[in-house]
């Protein structure tokens, strides 16, 4: 828990919004670095950035990733998760890049990825500029919808993890409600730090129990006969859209970039090659498309939405795994809940004494979170009605802004020779419309079906409820 006297210095969305109202340069010379005039002192170091990075791209989603290659086929599984990597890599470099732009152009140190759109809408062409404040408040609601969403699954998920350990090894039934009251415990205090630097450890953490429990799980998959004889190349045209879905819902973290880039004190080294955003994502395909492929292989047709689900109940081992990866997305939530908040906070802020922001911010943090325990007692079932946000928002989020927000900064006159970027973004944004519209379908499916996904091996511990 913080003081009133670290809150306010302590780098957030919201500071970094007034810092960009009052720190307008008066240079009178023609080229403007954004970068001289950060806060290159308190700013975290390249290794925390790449943590942060690496973490908000690494959570429950890569748990389906076999589900998602029993969609597709072992062939087009590869290539698919490889192209989704590159494409959401892609599309943080050209946010980034154009955050910098605009930056220089309207010479502030740095922007975030709301106010981001705002301005490029401010200052492009005359017929966008009217609908500037909609776009940074379609920027911000999305992001704090979809995060908000994820809080309730990750306490669903860490719950429910633990109660299949903890009820199996000890022979109880305690109900899954139990498990979410305390599960909200050590996240009202994760949630109370405000501070990204603050939360390097927990990444760092959040990271190893990870490594850790990708090893356990690669070491069961491998203990079992690879088959690949009955396995399809590409699956079903049908199919696919659950493939897309489940993808780009777990890789996206765009909420993440801006913030993580904005407190960097070399920010420098976030975009080129090597970077902290290529190597990162580097790491996370790699982990996807390793998890996906031979998860699917050992498994087949009896693959669970989550590859925990198929791992011996009971095994000292897959307990182990079970436990670590609850322990990382709990060690996780006070990332994933800094973005929401912080921009919450900067809209509402306004409203209270300065005297009391600190005791404010600790009451509303506190509220949420157990808003969103709430929630997710009341629906344990959430991951289809969470997916339905997700691939909604970070398909547009992650896709579609980032492209369109590019456009707009470039037009009419830097769009290159025969005008290909403005193809390419085109191209781009209605990829992220069937995006959002297979992800959309492949939540209702998920719905539909879910009564029917019951693991065979829960049922030897307890039928739970």
């Amino acid at each position: 828990m913080m003081s009133a006297k670290d809150s306010n210095t302590a780098f957030t969305i919201s500071t970094f919004n007034l810092t960009c109202n009052i720190k307008e340069t008066k240079r009178l010379d023609d080229e403007y670095d954004p970068f001289v005039y950060r806060d290159q002192k308190s700013g975290t170091s390249t290794r925390d950035a790449f943590l942060h990075l690496l973490k908000s791209s690494l959570g429950t989603g890569i748990l389906a990733m076999p589900m998602a290659f029993l969609n597709a086929g072992i062939v087009f599984g590869l290539v698919g998760t490889l192209s989704v990597g590159l494409l959401c890599t892609y599309c943080v470099h050209i946010l980034v890049q154009t955050s910098h732009g605009i930056c220089r152009k309207i010479r502030v140190p740095f922007l975030g990825f709301a106010e981001t759109a705002e301005k490029v809408f401010q200052h492009g062409p005359l017929s966008l500029r009217k609908w500037s404040n909609f776009a940074k408040q379609f920027v911000d609601g999305s992001l704090m919808a979809t995060y908000y969403a994820a809080a309730c699954v990750d306490i669903v998920f860490i719950a429910t993890s633990f109660r299949d350990v903890i009820n199996c090894d000890l022979d109880l039934n305690w109900q899954i409600r139990f498990y979410i009251a305390l599960t909200l415990i050590p996240c009202l205090f994760i949630g109370q730090i405000r501070d990204l630097k603050w939360l390097v450890p927990f990444s760092a953490i959040a990271n190893l129990f990870v490594i850790v429990t990708f090893a356990i799980t690669l070491y069961y998959m491998f203990n079992e006969s690879l088959v690949f004889d009955d396995k399809p190349y590409i699956a079903k045209a049908s199919q696919l859209p659950l493939f897309f879905a489940t993808v780009i819902f777990a890789m996206e973290g765009i909420g993440v970039v801006m913030p993580v880039e904005n407190s960097m004190k070399t920010p420098q080294h976030f975009l080129g090659c090597p970077s902290v955003l290529n190597m990162a994502m580097l790491i996370v395909v790699t982990l996807y498309a390793t998890i996906g492929f031979f998860g699917y292989i050992t498994y087949g047709s009896e693959v669970r939405g989550s590859i925990t689900l198929n791992l011996p109940y009971g095994a000292p081992l897959a307990d182990a795994a079970k436990i670590l990866m609850a322990l990382a997305i709990l060690f996780t939530f006070g990332l994933q809940f800094y973005i929401p908040n912080d921009i919450l906070w900067s809209k509402i802020k306004h409203k209270f004494d300065p005297k009391s922001h600190n005791i404010a911010q600790i009451l509303l943090r506190t509220g949420i979170i157990l808003i969103s325990g709430g929630v997710a007692a009341a629906i344990p079932n959430l991951e289809p009605f969470i997916s339905l946000v997700g691939a909604v928002f970070f398909s547009l989020l992650g896709i579609f802004v980032p492209s369109f927000v590019e456009t707009a900064f470039l037009w009419p006159n830097h769009l290159g020779c025969f005008k290909w970027k403005l193809i390419k973004n085109v191209i781009l944004c209605i990829l992220a419309i069937l995006a959002l519209i297979a992800g959309a379908t492949a939540s209702i499916i998920e719905k539909i079906n879910i009564n029917n996904d019951v693991p065979e091996n829960i049922a030897q511990c307890h039928a739970y409820e």
